[in-house]
């Protein structure tokens, strides 16, 4: 039964028409649509609080601007969302709450925890006595809604707030008992009066992807997919090599330990069963557009923890995202940059739908794909100078495309002269292990004591790429260099190595206590890992 699962599973990969392109997240027509779909957002003016504060989170997500106004005022109204809920659920509570969650999580959850707080508390008062989520004073569970709150739940958990899992338990249970005996969700779920599966009514693609979402979303926060560490060492993080060890304290483990984790196989035949009617049922959203931008962004979160479930290898330009991208490529608007079809939700949370879709959020949201080009690229472009050190000063033009190579060129006196280019696309550290220390040892001493900023900017984005725990001292010492390129390099390969990917609050330009504080943080973060380590630099 395991293997049928895993079989049926990689048919999502088979049901969405491939196209002759092949896009990614990082393509220049995909960066291009998003960021015309931001610009949208930014100049829109929604009127629902709600979906505010989503348009909010799909703008963050992009360019982590917390101080731009149209994202502060998301900010704002989340935090009113968790003042007034405290007076009861309101019609659309569950939703608001959801994104709320969404957002304060993504900017800080250490900044926002009482609030978060709140609304986890809020989650367990509403949810129904049968496990589901819907709107007040309705004793049906609905599926859309409960695939928010267990998003919400799920986020939650990532980000270590104390959860009680007996209600994960009880959401993921009525989901299966809801789910028609044909393989999709209904919106309104009806629980049998008999043992097994029946006929649901108002069974759609967008509730199916969104139930069989929220098993695997639950799944994933009982640590039921892929490889994971061993037991005294649970990461909280799923799907990653085994060779990227994630040093990062999981505050629900003891927790998540005391409750029955859900069974596997009912979870997996439901998938399965729900795969099976999705390749009978192919959609063709161009021509629906109703609910089009909602089923969008649920189709990235349902193929994204498949990619987890199944343990295969992450796509980097799968069929199902080339389908949707060509269709959102046809149906954004030339003139606004916005998607402002007729498609049930508004233009503007359409736009921050599909945004969120051609982003890949939840793969972002997982981790899966993070690698050394996700750090970032300040004062780097694509192509490469081309400089070879001569009488010790850079004075011609060719690649250097090792790092040895690139290391002798930024040890020389004309590191300056390099333009931001010393580093070929192709350069690696080495993988002979004693070559590889040196290197490092080379890099540590250029980002504490080079005269020249362009020689710490390659050293730091090299360290904080090569996930070594051994750099993160250099990268720490690195965080109050005087050149602002070189701050940013080493705050981001922090949080790539640590997996703490708010990185304890740094801005990008930040003031002498934010800076002092985020140095102390990651001391007492690194200590946690390497205990007999001795700060010989402390401030």
């Amino acid at each position: 039964m395991r293997n049928l699962f895993f079989l049926l599973c990689l048919l999502s990969l088979l049901v969405a028409t491939p196209t002759a392109s092949a896009y990614t997240p990082d393509d220049p027509v995909v960066i291009q649509m998003v960021d015309r779909g931001v610009r949208f957002i930014e100049q829109s003016k929604p009127t629902n609080e709600g979906e505010h504060v989503v348009c909010a989170y799909a703008h963050y997500k992009v360019e982590h601007d917390d101080q731009n106004p149209f994202v502060a005022e998301g900010i704002r109204l989340a935090q009113k969302f968790a003042a007034t809920i405290k007076n009861g659920q309101q019609y659309k509570s569950n939703y608001e709450c959801a994104v709320s969650v969404l957002l304060l999580c993504e900017v800080s959850p250490t900044r926002y925890q009482n609030e978060l707080a709140t609304f986890k508390r809020f989650f367990d008062e509403v949810q129904l006595s049968n496990g589901g989520y819907t709107y007040p004073n309705e004793k049906k569970g609905d599926v859309s809604q409960t695939q928010y709150a267990i998003l919400a739940i799920w986020t939650l958990d990532r980000h270590g707030f104390k959860l009680d899992y007996n209600r994960l338990y009880k959401a993921m249970e009525w989901l299966l008992l809801v789910q028609d005996r044909n393989g999709p969700w209904p919106y309104h779920g009806e629980v049998p009066r008999n043992p097994g599966l029946t006929a649901q009514k108002e069974t759609s693609m967008s509730m199916a992807l969104a139930g069989a979402a929220s098993l695997l979303i639950g799944g994933d926060a009982f640590r039921m997919w892929g490889d994971t560490a061993p037991e005294e060492e649970d990461t909280g993080f799923v799907g990653l090599p085994k060779a990227v060890k994630i040093f990062k304290e999981d505050a629900n483990q003891a927790r998540r330990k005391k409750v029955k984790k859900p069974p596997e196989a009912p979870i997996k035949n439901a998938i399965g069963r729900m795969e099976v009617w999705r390749k009978a049922n192919p959609e063709s959203f161009s021509g629906n557009l109703y609910w089009f931008f909602y089923t969008a962004y649920t189709t990235e979160r349902y193929e994204s923890f498949v990619e987890i479930a199944s343990g295969k290898p992450i796509s980097k330009s799968p069929a199902w995202y080339n389908s949707l991208v060509t269709e959102l490529m046809q149906l954004q608007s030339k003139e606004t940059g916005g998607w402002e079809n007729r498609a049930h939700t508004a233009p503007h949370v359409s736009t921050a739908f599909a945004v969120l879709f051609l982003i890949r959020s939840t793969q972002k949201a997982l981790g899966t794909g993070a690698s050394a080009s996700t750090i970032g690229g300040q004062g780097f472009s694509s192509d490469v100078s081309k400089a070879q050190l001569v009488n010790g000063k850079a004075v011609t033009k060719s690649p250097a495309q090792t790092v040895s190579g690139m290391l002798q060129l930024l040890e020389g006196d004309g590191a300056d002269e390099l333009d931001g280019q010393a580093l070929a696309d192709s350069a690696s550290l080495a993988t002979d292990p004693v070559e590889r220390s040196a290197q490092l040892d080379r890099l540590e001493r250029l980002v504490r004591g080079s005269q020249s900023w362009q020689a710490r900017r390659v050293s730091a984005k090299l360290l904080g790429m090569s996930d070594e725990l051994r750099v993160v001292p250099a990268l720490i010492y690195a965080l109050s260099d005087g050149d602002k390129i070189v701050r940013l390099y080493a705050r981001d390969g922090l949080r790539f190595i640590s997996r703490k990917f708010e990185g304890f609050d740094l801005p990008d330009d930040p003031s002498n206590s934010e800076l002092r504080q985020a140095e102390r943080k990651w001391r007492e973060w690194f200590l946690k890992m390497k205990p007999d380590y001795v700060f010989i630099d402390d401030v």
